[in-house]
């Protein structure tokens, strides 16, 4: 009979072999380039020659540097319009949705998350000319005699930035009410039942049951949203390039515009590991209070 030492350690040399691939592919494609970045940070580099160790200067830069900073004061900004409004109008529309009887219902689900189908490019490309100054808003504004609003919104320093996050808004809402929808979706119709009996009216449901219900789903919600919208690059290259002046430049961009337009790998890779560390503090903090809550 054979020992059961010897049975879990044969178990667990099988986990291992059967573990032992992934890791290897985990850490080259993921763990060695994260690595190698961090490493980056730490040198002067234009990306040909040889670089030359600085420490934390490139952090020093990335803190002091105006336009550095700014970029993540532009993507907090952002979270916003990717995150905060999609949140505030796909609870309403998910519980419209699901709860609702009407015909071509599924039809409407389908067109509510189609952004999310196209490509960023292309969006970006036909928002950039809904945008134009003789763009569809502003054509549609001065049929309605509002020709005082009209205005380069992607090249006017006040609406830039607001104009890019409301095309996040437009792509994110899809995604989050379709999250949203089935959290709803599994709520027992029964508390929706018990509580029209007690009198509660619509508010009341909807804080008290439906809200509480798809706590997990806003929770995912919110991660996604968030990452997006301090990772967006495509969006913002398209549209203005980080333009009008530096008042739409995100980090992302920024990674780019400092490593292959500026030639300072160093800076790039720092703000590259300052971006990452703020998307996981973000992150981490909203499943810690999630949880907290439960």
């Amino acid at each position: 009979m054979t020992p059961p030492a010897t049975i879990r350690r044969g178990r667990t040399m099988a986990i291992v072999g059967l573990l032992t691939p992934p890791l290897i592919v985990y850490g080259l494609f993921m763990l060695y380039p994260l690595a190698r970045v961090v490493t980056l940070s730490f040198y002067e580099w234009d990306g040909l020659g040889v670089g030359r160790w600085v420490g934390v200067e490139n952090y020093m830069t990335t803190f002091s540097d105006d336009r550095l900073a700014g970029a993540f004061g532009h993507a907090l900004v952002l979270i916003v319009f990717y995150a905060l409004l999609p949140l505030i109008i796909g609870l309403p529309l998910a519980t419209l949705l699901t709860r609702s009887e009407l015909r071509g219902i599924g039809l409407f689900r389908t067109v509510v998350f189609l952004p999310q189908v196209i490509a960023m490019v292309v969006l970006a490309v036909a928002w950039r000319r809904i945008y134009a100054p003789d763009g569809l808003l502003n054509s549609v504004l001065r049929a309605v005699g509002l020709d005082g609003l009209t205005r380069a919104w992607l090249g006017d320093f006040s609406t830039a930035l607001p104009a890019v996050g409301l095309i996040g808004t437009w792509v994110s809402t899809g995604l989050v009410t379709v999250l949203l929808m089935s959290g709803i979706a599994a709520i027992p119709k029964d508390y929706y039942e018990a509580a029209i009996l007690d009198g509660a009216g619509w508010w009341q449901r909807f804080w008290h049951i439906t809200i509480p219900g798809v706590r997990a789903e806003i929770l995912v919600c919110l991660t996604l949203t968030i990452i997006a919208a301090l990772k967006t690059f495509d969006l913002v290259y398209v549209t203005t390039s980080g333009g009008p002046g530096s008042t739409t430049t995100v980090p992302s961009y920024e990674v780019y515009n400092q490593a292959f337009r500026l030639g300072s790998v160093g800076t790039a890779s720092s703000l590259a590991v300052v971006l990452t560390l703020v998307i996981f503090v973000i992150n981490l903090t909203i499943n810690l209070v999630g949880e907290r809550r439960r």
